[in-house]
């Protein structure tokens, strides 16, 4: 009996640590949709705020001012419990992507405009004269420069959102790495080591990433020279 009992202590921490690893996978896929659709995002609003077009000026200054205005927090909430008030039903993994989608492009916007006012006119002016139309210029020129002076920062900001993205467990229905950290910890009345074990998890996500972030930093900047 002592030696089931022994068993079964040393077979618990193992099964809890398997149930929250489990998490890791979809707290990478929010990460990992929502960093594709801020850095689209980003990209719009960059060119809108660059835009001389006062009406697709406008929107983008909006936008960007009243995400960089309100909580990640609150629009999380927004888009699962808002939305639905008016006809639109989003899944609570979508509604965490949405918003931080929109939440990080927002933010991002200032990278990619800064991307975009770097290559000189000198440039442009250039592929004008050349025949180029100004759209051309801007997508054979422009905007693959700017991707590359913001492609390293947009690692940065993965970085960050994979850490955020805990916020989507609020929702109750993504069952991403810490809304597994919490139930296991409430389940088992074991909080401490749940918790514990969820932030380990989160910094060897953040140490691999970062590494991998370095790397292409590094490689960034030997095609500079």
């Amino acid at each position: 009996m002592v030696l089931l009992s022994k068993r079964s202590i040393s077979i618990e921490p193992l099964s809890r640590k398997k149930s929250i690893a489990r998490g890791v996978w979809i707290t990478i896929s929010i990460s990992a949709l929502s960093i594709l659709l801020a850095t689209i995002l980003a990209l719009l609003a960059a060119l809108g705020r660059l835009s001389k077009f006062p009406p697709f000026y406008a929107i983008c200054t909006f936008y960007v001012s009243l995400i960089r205005g309100t909580p990640l927090y609150l629009q999380i909430f927004f888009f699962f419990l808002a939305l639905p008030q008016v006809g639109i039903i989003l899944p609570g993994l979508w509604a965490g992507v949405l918003a931080l989608g929109l939440n990080y492009g927002a933010y991002m916007s200032e990278i990619f405009r800064a991307g975009l006012s770097s290559v000189g006119k000198g440039q442009r002016e250039a592929a004008l004269a050349i025949g180029m139309t100004p759209g051309q210029t801007m997508s054979r020129i422009v905007i693959p420069q700017a991707l590359r002076f913001a492609i390293p920062p947009t690692g940065n900001e993965f970085i960050a959102m994979l850490k955020d993205s805990a916020l989507v467990s609020a929702t109750g229905f993504v069952h991403e790495l810490m809304w597994r950290a919490t139930k296991v910890g409430r389940a088992q009345f074991h909080n401490l080591e749940a918790l514990i074990t969820a932030a380990v998890f989160y910094w060897v996500m953040t140490l691999v990433f970062s590494y991998f972030q370095g790397r292409l930093e590094a490689r960034m900047s030997r095609g500079e020279r």
